[in-house]
C-alpha cells in the first residue's frame, strides 16, 4: 500500500504558519496536526502564541493542550501521537496538514527514529530528573568534553537535546551524530508535499519583535504568575523556554522587563535562524517567499493530491 499523502508546512517562527494555514485547511478539507513542541502544554497559551479558541473551532487542531507543563513530552511520543491523528483524519475522508516549526517533530514523523541501543526508557519526569542530575550540574559543558561534534549542533541553552545526547554517548559509547548517521533517515513513512515559508530576514525579525510586544502587552507576564503559583518549577523544561524564562526571571527580581524583552527578542531570533538552518538541511522543502498567495500555494497542493 502506498504511504498516505500528507501536507506539511513549515517555517521559522512568526513567519506566519498558522494564519495560512487556517486560510488554505477549509479549502482543501483539512485539519491541522500541530507540530509545535510547546504548544502541547495547557495553560501555556500567549507565549506559544497558540491557535485561539475560535480558530479551533473553525478548523480542527490536533496535539494542542494535551499534556501539563511538568509532564515529559518527546519526539517518540509525538510520532505517536500524530501518526493515529492522521490515521484518523485519513479514516474520515480528510486531509491532514502538519504545521510547526520544532524540526525534529517533523523528521521523526516523515522518517521515523533511529535505533538508540542500550539506552533505557524512562517513565517519569523525576525519574529522568533523578538521571539526569548523575549527569552533571552542566549537561552540555560535559557533552562538549566527551563528544564536541554533538555539542556543536545543539545551542548551549538546549539542555534537554544536551542531556539526551550525553546519555547516548555514555550508555553506547557513540555519538548520537554517528548513530543518526547510520539510520540515515532515509525511509519515508508518508507522501508528503513539505512546503516551506520564508521571508526576507529584516521584515521577519520586525514580526518577531512585534509579536513579543503584543504577548507582553496581551498578559504574558500574569501567564507565567499563574503557571508559578501552581507549583510548576521554573526549572521544567516548559518554563525554560522561550519567554517563560524571561519573564520568570522578571518576576524573581533578576531582570527588569526592558531588559527581559530586549533579550526575549533577541533570543526569538535566534531561535528563528536555527529553525531555517535546520529545515534546510534536513528536508526536501518547497521554499515560498511572503507574501504568501494561497491561490498559487492552493494550486500546488491540489496538484500534488491529485497526482497518480
Amino acid at each position: 500500500m502506498d504511504p498516505k499523502r500528507i501536507l506539511v508546512l513549515v517555517g521559522p517562527t512568526a513567519v506566519g504558519k498558522t494564519s495560512l494555514a487556517l486560510r488554505l485547511a477549509p479549502a482543501l478539507n483539512a485539519e491541522i496536526v500541530s507540530a509545535d513542541s510547546m504548544q502541547i502544554y495547557r495553560g501555556m497559551d500567549i507565549g506559544t502564541s497558540k491557535p485561539t479558541l475560535e480558530e479551533r473551532q473553525r478548523v480542527e487542531h490536533h496535539l494542542v493542550d494535551i499534556v501539563d507543563p511538568d509532564e515529559s513530552f518527546d519526539a517518540v511520543q509525538f510520532k505517536e501521537k500524530a501518526d493515529s491523528a492522521i490515521e484518523d483524519i485519513h479514516a474520515r475522508g480528510k486531509i491532514s496538514m502538519i504545521v510547526g516549526g520544532t524540526g525534529l517533530y517533523v523528521k521523526v514523523l516523515l522518517h521515523g527514529l533511529f535505533s538508540d541501543p542500550g539506552v533505557e526508557k524512562f517513565y517519569s519526569w523525576d525519574e529522568k530528573l533523578n538521571h539526569y542530575k548523575s549527569l552533571g550540574e552542566n549537561p552540555y559543558k560535559t557533552l562538549e568534553s566527551l563528544d564536541p561534534d554533538a555539542a556543536e549542533r545543539i545551542h548551549p541553552n538546549d539542555q534537554v537535546r544536551a542531556r539526551r545526547a550525553l546519555e547516548v554517548f555514555l550508555r553506547t559509547g557513540k555519538s548520537i551524530g554517528e548513530l543518526q548517521k547510520q539510520h540515515g533517515f532515509r525511509r519515508d513513512r508518508y507522501n508528503a508535499l513539505v512546503i516551506g515559508l520564508n521571508m526576507d530576514r529584516e521584515q521577519l525579525f520586525d514580526r518577531i519583535n512585534a509579536r513579543v510586544d503584543v504577548m507582553v502587552r496581551s498578559g504574558l507576564e500574569q501567564e507565567v504568575r499563574a503557571l508559578l503559583a501552581k507549583g510548576y518549577s521554573a526549572e521544567l523544561p516548559s518554563m525554560r523556554s522561550l519567554g517563560y524564562r524571561h519573564l520568570t526571571e522578571v518576576l524573581r527580581g533578576e531582570l527588569d522587563m526592558s531588559e527581559a524583552i530586549r533579550l526575549f527578542k533577541r533570543d526569538t531570533r535566534r531561535y528563528a535562524k536555527r529553525q531555517f538552518t535546520w529545515f534546510r538541511n534536513q528536508e526536501k522543502v518547497d521554499w515560498i517567499m511572503a507574501p504568501f498567495e494561497g491561490e498559487k500555494i492552493l494550486e500546488t497542493i491540489r496538484a500534488f493530491l491529485r497526482a497518480v
